[in-house]
């Protein structure tokens, strides 16, 4: 299948997952992970109609923003940022969905400040506790939206996540939903410079799970693009 037809296959996958929910679907949006994929696939995918594109490895990003393959729609980053990388991101995406650290977060203030901007991000939770991811736990969490108030040059938008994989049908629901109390929670505080507008979480193989739940944005690039050629 081609790109357009996959597209509007997930678009119809995504409006049935957000009815059954008692969503609007228009409430869901389509992040397009461009991981090993050209410019022109991303021009593609965007002449199709997915609302953002989520790119996973800065040379990627620094590369595809060289090539204007973005033009038209917001580019996020959503893969793992090692800080000697931040000054290659912050101010060049709209969004950072993949802040997992403390140290991290210090790190975009002080280049954001340097820029003079405020740049958006999401925190990113490791809801499944797995050793081999990053991410703050969710009582991590709490104790980062403590201190947000000392980073005036970042804005938290919400929440990302990556559950663990699971190839049964609902078998990430638990996650899902402890990510959506999360988020009701969060908003119930209303901290300074933080708002749960975004809650990143689904991909190609549970994405209408996620909506299901909860989710405002979902991160999908197998299902638009085909395997990835490692």
């Amino acid at each position: 299948m081609s790109i357009a037809e996959n597209i509007a296959a997930i678009r119809a996958q995504m409006d049935a997952a957000a009815l059954a929910a008692g969503r609007d679907p228009k409430s869901v949006l389509l992040c397009a992970a461009t991981k090993m994929n050209d410019a022109e696939a991303v021009r593609e995918a965007i002449r199709c109609g997915v609302d953002c594109c989520g790119e996973n490895r800065v040379q990627e990003l620094v590369a595809k923003l060289a090539d204007d393959a973005y033009r038209g729609r917001p580019v996020h980053f959503i893969g793992h940022l090692q800080t000697n990388k931040v000054k290659q991101v912050v101010g060049k995406v709209d969004l950072i969905q993949s802040v997992d650290s403390l140290r991290l977060l210090q790190a975009i203030q002080k280049e954001a400040a340097r820029q003079n901007i405020c740049q958006n991000i999401l925190l990113e939770v490791n809801i499944g506790q797995e050793e081999n991811k990053t991410g703050f736990t969710a009582g991590e969490v709490w104790e980062v939206l403590e201190e947000i108030a000392h980073f005036p040059n970042i804005a938290v938008n919400g929440l990302m996540a990556i559950p663990p994989i699971c190839r049964i049908p609902g078998g990430n629901d638990k996650f899902f939903q402890e990510m959506y109390n999360l988020a009701v929670d969060i908003t119930a505080k209303k901290g300074d410079n933080v708002s749960m507008e975004i809650l990143s979480m689904g991909m190609s193989g549970d994405f209408a799970d996620a909506i299901r739940c909860g989710s405002t944005m979902i991160r999908v690039g197998t299902a638009i693009f085909g395997a990835r050629q490692y």
